[in-house]
């Protein structure tokens, strides 16, 4: 569910300005009284849930969500004290002066140092290292602002601001991951700003494409439609000039546009975002265009992968699996974890018990950092327990303990 969002009392008017019964609402939606009622009580649900009330309402899953005071919901500071180092760089308190800032260093700033750490957390980034992630962010964001500052002008200026939009981005994207998503905003807000300073249109839209990410996340599913789908027609590339990078951040964007659609109930402009995602990849040929300090990697597998994730949020699990069938084994198979999310998903929309724990298996042993910040892993595999009727494997034990499910 969206961190935001209590929209108990929209579905209520919803349903009784179209006549519905609660009864009536959950056949529609193909869910459970007990749902139903849960939801319009104020409870939390799934954003799938969600999304099959919407259709059942013939109405964008967004028109669900209403705002309600943050004081509705109990809320701890934990966060608050393990996010520290990233909070006192990225939102200094402010003075009459200006911003309290950390000292500045007494050595000119060396730009292909920043350049190299910049890298260094994109690596640590894709490679799951969380840790080596957290403990380099603060510095590197501090290293960033006394560059930008020290090069007040000219080109050294420009290419502080670059860099340091590319290290926000980074910020952005580790927060959202680990769902401090205020924080993660501020952090690409300021290097949306920063790239654009800096002239510097691709990484305009890496930042643009992360926003997308984390308003999906927070159930922002107009915003991440137009923040996608408007930065995309600005940087539309001519196909037949198109380098590979400008390729790739069209594609991205596209490819975000069409998840939001799809989640907030709007099929066919989903499909016409794919359409034209669909158009890079093909342009792309059998290459990949690769960014991985921004938007990461982009191709016709993208693609592809986005349209069987459309089918799974549609509730079409047999299409799920008839099309996961046809996509080769990539040779970098974090290219595809997201994807066998998906599939384990639809595995247990089938009732299929085995088969959604085996890759749930798999993930847990090939990469259970990433695993772990995924909501939707933990979901199916309650789902998977859900069905019943057999005692829990060995597999299904060493999940049941990583998930803390009970």
């Amino acid at each position: 569910m969206p961190d935001s969002a209590l929209p108990g009392d929209r579905l209520r008017e919803l349903r009784r300005a179209r006549g519905l019964t609660q009864e009536a609402l959950a056949e529609r939606a193909q869910l459970s009284l007990a749902v139903v009622k849960k939801v319009e009580r104020g409870g939390g649900a799934r954003l799938s849930t969600y999304h099959s009330l919407a259709r059942a309402l013939r109405v964008t899953t967004s028109a669900l969500f209403d705002s309600a005071g943050p004081h509705q919901r109990r809320r701890d500071d934990d966060d608050n004290i393990d996010l520290m180092p990233l909070r006192q760089a990225l939102a200094p308190p402010a003075t009459f002066t200006g911003r309290l800032e950390a000292p500045a260093a007494a050595d000119v700033p060396d730009l292909e140092d920043l350049r190299a750490g910049e890298q260094r957390l994109a690596v640590a980034y894709h490679r799951d290292d969380y840790d080596e992630v957290a403990e380099l962010l603060p510095g590197m964001v501090h290293a960033a602002h006394t560059a930008v500052s020290f090069f007040d002008n000219g080109p050294e200026h420009t290419a502080a601001l670059r860099v340091r939009a590319n290290v926000l981005q980074m910020v952005g994207r580790y927060l959202t991951q680990v769902r401090a998503y205020d924080l993660a905003h501020l952090a690409l807000r300021d290097a949306v700003d920063d790239a654009r300073a800096a002239g510097a249109r691709d990484v305009v839209a890496g930042a643009v494409y992360q926003q997308g990410w984390l308003l999906m996340r927070q159930g922002r599913l107009d915003e991440a439609e137009q923040v996608s789908v408007s930065t995309a027609e600005e940087i539309e590339p001519r196909i037949s000039r198109a380098t590979s990078a400008g390729l790739g951040a069209w594609g991205k964007l596209l490819v975000h546009s069409s998840a939001a659609a799809a989640r907030n109930n709007r099929p066919l402009e989903a499909r016409e975002m794919l359409r034209m995602a669909r158009t890079a990849g093909t342009a792309l040929g059998g290459t990949t265009a690769v960014e991985m300090s921004s938007w990461g990697r982009f191709d016709w597998r993208t693609v592809a992968y986005q349209g069987i994730e459309n089918h799974l949020v549609a509730e079409h699990p047999h299409r799920v699996l008839r099309l996961s069938e046809r996509m080769p084994t990539p040779e970098d198979r974090s290219f595809e974890r997201r994807h066998l999310l998906d599939v384990a998903q639809a595995h247990a929309m089938l009732k299929q018990p085995s088969e959604a724990t085996a890759i749930l298996g798999r993930l847990l042993s090939d990469t259970p950092e990433w695993l772990r910040h995924q909501r939707m892993a933990g979901e199916t595999f309650r789902d998977v327990l859900k069905i019943g009727g057999r005692r829990l494997t060995r597999q299904q034990r060493d999940l049941a303990t990583f998930f803390g499910v009970a």
